[in-house]
């Protein structure tokens, strides 16, 4: 396989995109990183796997696959020797590491609305507790804008003239 031909099946996945990171071609969905080809120079492709998939691709197949070096190797991120994976190979390593960022980026986006529900559903359960949060910052607002405090930002930082 060559780097046009990762290139081709990593943009064949639902709502892939290519993109560009320090440089480097990079593959997306939903906006976040799922393979790149940083290491391309030296015959690698990269998939961001978590480090239970690395190890199974690792397993099976360690004269293609192996781990990116340092942390981003110890947390998944995994190079794919590409003058010697297949097409098929390929295709499903980039596939897996496809919906891993899809599941979490799912997960992100769930978090994220779970959060904002709490915090709205604390919100509309007592709205007494969301006024004395207001009146405490405008009053935190007055206090910072009167003229006595501004000449003790002046004279602190010495911006006396």
């Amino acid at each position: 396989m060559t780097s046009p031909d990762f290139r081709r099946i990593a943009l064949s996945f639902d709502g892939a995109e290519e993109g560009s990171h320090m440089g480097a071609a990079d593959f997306r969905v939903g906006g976040r990183i799922f393979a790149t080809l940083a290491a391309e120079r030296h015959g690698y492709g990269n998939l961001m796997l978590n480090p239970e998939q690395q190890a199974a691709f690792l397993a099976d197949q360690p004269e293609i696959f192996l781990p990116v070096a340092g942390t981003w190797g110890r947390n998944g991120a995994t190079h794919v020797r590409l003058a010697l994976v297949s097409e098929d190979i390929l295709a499903g390593a980039l596939r897996c590491a496809w919906k891993l960022r899809i599941e979490k980026n799912q997960n992100a986006r769930q978090g994220a609305l779970n959060a904002a529900r709490k915090r709205s559903a604390a919100a509309t359960r007592n709205p007494e507790v969301i006024m004395m949060d207001k009146r405490r910052k405008a009053e935190i607002r007055a206090r910072l804008t009167t003229p006595e405090m501004l000449e003790s930002v002046k004279s602190r930082y010495g911006l006396n003239d």
